[in-house]
């Protein structure tokens, strides 16, 4: 038997379970929650737990190319992004109040402090939104915790370059 390379349909009906605990796992994680929205209200900051969470509607790109080749809908799936060692939590371009505004996900970054491991871990969102969470070191988990749904858009998020 030969070693291949784990494809993205190989995993189609798992629940996606990733931690990034540097800039290169934190890339993976970006591309995987990149057009996921959430509500403001399902944002969770617990200062006494330093920890910052995020309940998320995640874009599957894992499915995109089977959904594609299977004429099928697109899918969606609930997705909790927690990080942890969190000393602080500021967001900007948003009215964290207002529970009913959805806040579309852009991107994930890390922008790592002098001493090379604490630093910041940056979302930006569409609309020039962004939500910092200040580190002590870089631990972030995903994980899926419902099963796929259809995309109610029925349409693949597209980004022109």
């Amino acid at each position: 038997m030969s070693e291949q390379d784990a494809r993205f349909e190989d995993g189609t009906e798992k629940p996606l379970r990733l931690r990034a605990l540097d800039s290169e796992d934190l890339t993976v994680v970006a591309a995987m929650l990149q057009d996921a929205v959430f509500p403001v209200s399902e944002m969770s900051w617990q200062p006494a737990k330093r920890r910052f969470g995020l309940l998320l509607n995640r874009f599957r790109w894992e499915d995109k190319s089977a959904a594609e080749r299977q004429n099928r809908r697109f899918e969606r799936v609930q997705t909790m992004v927690v990080i942890d060692n969190v000393d602080k939590m500021a967001s900007s371009g948003l009215d964290r109040s207002d529970t009913d505004q959805i806040l579309s996900l852009l991107d994930v970054h890390f922008e790592m402090g002098e001493d090379g491991c604490s630093g910041r871990v940056v979302f930006t969102l569409a609309g020039d939104g962004a939500i910092a969470c200040a580190v002590e070191c870089l631990d972030v988990t995903v994980t899926d915790v419902t099963r796929p749904y259809g995309a109610p858009s029925r349409a693949a998020p597209e980004h022109k370059i």
